[in-house]
């Protein structure tokens, strides 16, 4: 066999200058490689056709029979989270809207499905159980999916009427006058406790993948220790002390807004009056600061500023003042929120929220910079200050604000299928890691004695908060 000769390069002689591109040493004689080049890469391109033609690729949710969706940012994400609904005794659901009616003197109705839950402000515990029993076909676009297999579960719903269970007598002594009992709220919560312990699916996790409704600020307050395992399903944070509720575990929710919805689009025209508030002016603990922006703010020109107790009438007027005017006041009521609020967002009227520690619904996808103006208490009762300020905001700003409104004000509409139950429902869904944490920590550490909570209670509910324009 002829084997080709290697070809060196000549060598350089120890006299000879140093190589520069420009010597004249003799170059190594090349074969094109255009021709194996152009071969190769129509090869690949076959190849590549091939692959895209015939190639089916799996299918990973049918493999794994698990749901794959986009979520709100268009990523895929793994499938809905499973929730199963207790079927809970009577009393603690119907029972307690058929106590609530009786104390009223409504009358008895033969199917529960003529009962009406009353309309106010903590009525989110309906439409969370409501949701869970329409149909599957009606939840389709749901973050959660509701299972009647225990199971199968990933989460469990407790849907007690905690809120209304805490009106439901209108003697706060649970006593008629014939001293006989008619509803004892703590009674319901003591024996909603003992059902509870007793199933087998709150003992496996100690109440970690328990999700359980207590919007009101003193709902369950007699049972709350038994309970702060669970996702709390919250308005604030006002009576909830560090170890039983966080932002981390729990979930904040909106108050259902109490008037009607403003119908129309953003706009200054109708708009005479600079800032609203109507609401009771003499509140507890942290509601005291109602009382000095009344005195501060009822004689100040294009303020309206009114006392005004629950009634049909004061709704009426309450949604008349909202409609018509720039900004409307939320200062903080018993605890930091207050259902007006929420009234304020889907009026288009730009809160201006005196609320120290308050904690908001849905901010990982609202920046409530853009829809409101926070001031602190300290600010808002030095005189002038307030109104002063507001009188700064140009109407191009105003607009900028309601036009944000008009984009999340869905997110506080209770019968919006596209509204807050379904978020509520997102923000627990995103819980479930840490829940899986939490109970299987909770399975393997040793117990012991500490003078301080250990970092199972990781709380972040006592911030400032920053005059924002």
């Amino acid at each position: 066999m002829n084997l080709r000769p290697k070809l060196r390069s000549p060598p350089i002689a120890a006299d000879s200058p140093p190589y520069s591109p420009k010597s004249s040493v003799p170059k190594m004689p090349r074969k094109s490689l255009l021709k194996p080049t152009l071969v190769l890469a129509s090869l690949l391109a076959l190849l590549a056709l091939y692959s895209v033609v015939f190639h089916t690729p799996p299918n990973h949710a049918t493999a794994t029979s698990i749901d794959v969706s986009l979520d709100r940012g268009g990523h895929r994400v793994a499938g809905k989270v499973r929730i199963y609904m207790y079927d809970l005794p009577r009393r603690f659901t119907y029972g307690v809207i058929e106590s609530y009616a009786a104390a009223r003197g409504g009358e008895p109705v033969a199917d529960d499905a003529l009962l009406k839950y009353p309309g106010n402000q903590h009525s989110a515990e309906w439409y969370l159980f409501s949701d869970l029993n329409r149909p599957s076909e009606e939840r389709t676009d749901s973050p959660v999916t509701r299972v009647m297999d225990p199971e199968q579960a990933d989460l469990f719903y407790v849907p007690f009427f905690s809120s209304l269970s805490l009106v439901a007598n209108p003697i706060r002594s649970n006593v008629s006058p014939d001293r006989t009992v008619v509803y004892s709220d703590e009674q319901t919560q003591e024996s909603l406790m003992d059902w509870l312990e007793e199933q087998v699916y709150w003992k496996r996790n100690n109440g970690w993948d328990h999700v359980i409704i207590c919007q009101d600020p003193n709902a369950l307050y007699k049972v709350i220790d038994r309970v702060k395992n669970g996702v709390l399903l919250v308005s604030d944070f006002g009576r909830l002390a560090r170890t039983q509720a966080s932002l981390v575990k729990d979930v904040i929710m909106p108050y259902s807004h109490r008037i009607n919805t403003y119908k129309g689009d953003a706009g200054l025209e109708n708009r005479n009056s600079l800032l609203f508030f109507m609401g009771n002016r003499y509140r507890k603990e942290g509601g005291k600061i109602r009382d000095l922006l009344f005195q501060l703010l009822e004689n100040e020109e294009d303020v309206i500023i009114k006392h005004g107790a629950q009634s049909r009438e004061s709704r009426r007027a309450a949604t008349q003042g909202m409609h018509t005017s720039k900004f409307c006041l939320h200062p903080a009521g018993d605890t930091p929120s207050a259902c007006r609020l929420f009234d304020a967002i889907v009026s288009l009227c730009v809160p201006v929220i005196v609320s120290d520690y308050i904690e908001l619904p849905f901010e990982d996808v609202i920046d409530y910079r853009k829809i409101a103006i926070f001031v602190d208490s300290n600010t808002a009762v030095k005189p002038g200050n307030l109104v002063r300020l507001l009188r700064k905001v140009s109407p191009q700003k105003i607009l900028e604000f309601q036009n944000e409104l008009l984009k999340v004000k869905r997110y506080f509409e209770y019968e919006d299928p596209n509204g807050t139950v379904k978020e509520i429902w997102r923000q627990v869904s995103q819980k479930l890691p840490l829940i899986k944490l939490m109970s299987n920590r909770d399975k393997r550490i040793v117990l012991r004695d500490l003078t301080e909570p250990d970092c199972s209670c990781i709380c972040s509910n006592k911030t400032g908060v920053r005059t924002t324009l």
